[in-house]
């Protein structure tokens, strides 16, 4: 019970500010890596993380330099991606039969292969705004062996724009005077909609499983 109080609370406006404060530049280029680049980072809370960290970079006591803090955030994304594509090219279709576990959510990669099968190449872009795709897509690509350089430039693009388009959003709503008033409802507010889908995607998996399996045949 107090390890799911933590996770809560991590994952709280509070908590990812403190995270930021604690752990700075080191911190976020951490997360945002294993979240993109280690199949066990599907959890982690990305999009928020940097919407507020440029939240952070836009007050005045220099915490976070707004610069540093996207050319690192960048790099990270795209080491990130790389390093999930080439787990993917090593593995190979075993990893579809590996069984699921806490660590590892087979039915999440087996989503982001059928996004992957129907969008093609551009799901490397794609995916960077999609919870859980997010993780496993690059994985995917890797084991469809995916032209490398096609797979980079998709990478970097993607990569880019995910990073620049989030904390660019917080770094400038941070400095308007009516959101710095509101800042911890402005937080809330971040957090609840990068949740959501998580939310949404957990109550969908719950009417999946009480289908009987003639009903789940069909509701797929």
């Amino acid at each position: 019970m107090e390890y799911i109080h933590q996770l809560m609370y991590y994952f709280s406006a509070e908590g990812i500010k403190d995270i930021i404060t604690w752990g700075g530049l080191i911190i976020l280029v951490a997360i945002i890596f294993s979240e993109t680049g280690l199949l066990i980072g599907f959890f982690l809370p990305g999009d928020s993380l940097l919407v507020i960290s440029g939240f952070v970079a836009s007050a005045s006591d220099g915490t976070l330099h707004i610069g540093s803090l996207l050319f690192w955030l960048c790099i990270a994304a795209v080491l990130g991606d790389t390093t999930g594509y080439y787990i993917g090219k090593k593995a190979g279709d075993a990893l579809y039969n590996r069984p699921q576990t806490k660590w590892f959510r087979r039915d999440h990669l087996l989503k982001a292969k059928a996004f992957y099968e129907k969008y093609g190449g551009i799901t490397i872009v794609l995916a960077r705004f999609m919870p859980f795709i997010r993780t496993f897509a690059p994985t995917v690509a890797g084991i469809a062996k995916m032209n490398y350089s096609k797979f980079l430039s998709f990478n970097i693009f993607g990569g880019i724009g995910w990073v620049c388009s989030m904390v660019l959003i917080g770094y400038f709503f941070g400095q308007i005077p009516l959101v710095q008033q509101h800042i911890e409802k402005i937080l809330i507010l971040i957090i609840v909609l990068s949740l959501l889908p998580i939310v949404l995607h957990a109550i969908k998996e719950k009417k999946k499983a009480n289908l009987p399996p003639a009903a789940d045949a069909d509701a797929k």
